[in-house]
């Protein structure tokens, strides 16, 4: 069969709903400053999807520092990667502050996250070695996996007692071997909202011998008393051996950082192929995101409101009936039954009619019969944009309980 061919008939299970969700339910245009509220469709709405926990997008201070940096070098320098040319002392600045930030010897930077973290798993193993994972870990995390030449282990998320098992059996290879295993976990599961069992897969080191690498692209910034990240909320951040943190979240920018012991940043410095092969983090960036974490450091009003709008907003849905699953964090899941035709015209009430934009999200991701709602709180959203949403909630949840929305076919806007 022709390539191209076979792609036309078979367009992925998220591919298939192109036709029907381009621009509205996929691939949406959110205008304006990034904020609370925004412009969808030419219309006003409460913001609920997008991952600006602290608010800084918008800070003044942010923007006047983006706008200086921007000016002042360019998009463009430095040019190069790293390791040729794209070297600077700002960012090794922003690396030594990371790795006091997080209470880690030493940190690289990453010039994108998705391929930093697989690029870096790929990287701390060879065929020797054995991962073991949990089973709803990132897309970027399960690539990485996939790339490891030796055998891989998924255990069902957060159960302590099948990690066990799999750690057996990933210890009798490693004994034939002479390999180590690497276990690979979040800090805040960022679909569900729920916690990786850190202090309970550290708790395991007595008995096998291994690393833990941790993704905390949710955590850092929103957890723990300081912001560092789940690690610290859990009093686990010193057996941590390597963190993953990301620019795209809290610090509301891009590019991300891995932390770790000084033998293995240089490790991976000088054999991650995602940052020897491709072109450094640009100025601006780096500059933006010195200057946003000092903020982070130096403003907690910025993590205490993001928090004080997560527990009134979720105390406020589950007050109100309605299923938030396990989370633990900000990401606040709401969980409904309904197909994909009910939760798309669900959605299009509640954005067209009730001015409310949260992210949808159905089969394949979550079981059949599943609609999740994910709503991300921010320090900037309000008691009135809480207050609201809940009561839209209230209203559309009876019209979906009624019947109201019942569809076989992706709701046309």
């Amino acid at each position: 069969m022709d390539l191209f061919e076979k792609i036309r008939n078979n367009r992925g299970p998220l591919g298939k709903h192109a036709k029907d969700a381009h621009g509205y339910f996929t691939f949406p245009k959110l205008e304006g400053d990034i904020s609370s509220n925004m412009i969808f469709n030419n219309k006003k709405v409460i913001c609920w999807s997008i991952n600006n926990y602290l608010g800084l997008s918008n800070h003044p201070e942010i923007r006047k520092i983006d706008e200086k940096a921007a000016k002042d070098w360019g998009m463009g320098t430095p040019m190069g990667s790293r390791m040729m040319s794209g070297n600077t002392n700002h960012h090794e600045i922003l690396e030594e502050k990371l790795s006091q930030f997080v209470k880690k010897e030493d940190t690289i930077l990453l010039n994108f996250g998705y391929q930093g973290m697989h690029s870096s798993v790929d990287a701390l193993v060879d065929r020797q070695d054995v991962i073991v994972y949990d089973s709803e870990c990132h897309a970027c995390i399960l690539d990485g996996v996939r790339l490891h030449l030796g055998k891989r282990y998924q255990y069902p998320h957060n159960n302590i007692e099948k990690l066990r098992t799999q750690l057996k059996r990933a210890e009798k290879i490693t004994k034939e071997t002479g390999g180590g295993i690497l276990v690979i976990t979040e800090g805040v599961f960022g679909m569900a909202g729920d916690l990786g069992k850190l202090k309970e897969i550290c708790s395991l080191k007595k008995d096998f011998d291994f690393r833990l690498y941790v993704d905390d692209a949710h955590g850092v910034g929103t957890m723990g008393e300081n912001g560092i990240g789940t690690g610290e909320y859990l009093e686990v951040q010193d057996q941590i051996d390597v963190l993953f943190g990301t620019f795209a979240k809290s610090f509301s920018s891009i590019g991300a950082f891995i932390s770790s012991s000084k033998d293995v940043i240089e490790y991976l410095r000088y054999n991650m192929r995602s940052q020897i092969f491709a072109k450094s983090l640009p100025m601006p960036i780096v500059v933006g995101a010195i200057k946003r974490l000092e903020i982070m450091q130096s403003d907690k009003s910025l993590k205490n409101n993001l928090w004080y709008i997560t527990k009134k907003l979720q105390s406020g849905l589950r007050d109100n009936g309605f299923n938030l699953g396990k989370t633990e964090s900000c990401v606040t899941p709401v969980f409904l039954s309904g197909g994909v035709g009910e939760a798309t015209n669900l959605t299009v009430d509640l954005r067209e009619n009730y001015g409310i934009f949260c992210s949808i999200v159905t089969y394949p991701v979550v079981p059949k019969g599943v609609i999740m709602l994910r709503l991300i709180p921010t320090a900037v959203h309000t008691d009135s944009d809480v207050e609201h949403t809940i009561s839209a909630f209230k209203e559309v949840k009876e019209k979906l309980f009624s019947g109201k929305y019942i569809s076989d076919k992706i709701a046309k806007v």
